[in-house]
């Protein structure tokens, strides 16, 4: 079986009724984080993301399940529950882990219609990053940067990374 990222607060859904997509709020707990060093931002998404309001826009824009004659109704989502999880955790929220293959069942589609185009994590450059890297590979991809130097500043490393 290959590996599966884990799903984290931003990660981008969309639904197979609906027309653009939305990002996923994690609202059920505050404790558990992943690919964050500094436990802030990428929350991780489990099984009690549910109902509504888990969504930044809480839309997938015209739901195509709702037709209104010469149109179709707003999409207005709320999630009954998750399908595919990663069973072997529960969280501090009694919820299972969201992985990248996971779908999410609509209170209007009645099917696991919802499903996870990214799952949000994006990997954090550390100072061990650039130990670790051959200089003379690394000279040639970005020649602007002197590889040895950054070995022995962790804040050039910072700022090169983020900038």
């Amino acid at each position: 079986m290959s590996e599966k990222h884990a799903v984290v607060q931003g990660a981008t859904c969309k639904c197979e009724f609906g027309d653009f997509p939305d990002k996923l709020m994690v609202l059920s707990q505050t404790k558990n984080y992943a690919n964050d060093n500094k436990g802030a931002q990428k929350l991780i998404a489990s099984t009690m993301e549910i109902g509504g309001g888990t969504f930044q826009k809480n839309t997938f824009g015209q739901c195509k399940l709702q037709p209104t004659g010469s149109s179709f109704k707003p999409c207005q989502i709320v999630v009954t529950k998750w399908d595919k999880v990663y069973e072997k955790i529960t969280l501090s929220n009694n919820g299972k882990i969201l992985l990248e293959d996971s779908k999410a069942t609509c209170v209007i589609s009645g099917s696991p219609s919802i499903s996870i185009i990214n799952h949000g994590q994006t990997a954090e450059g550390h100072v061990n990053n650039s130990e670790e890297t051959d200089t003379d590979t690394q000279t040639q991809i970005n020649p602007m940067v002197d590889v040895n130097e950054l070995n022995n500043n962790e804040e050039t490393v910072k700022e090169v990374i983020i900038s």
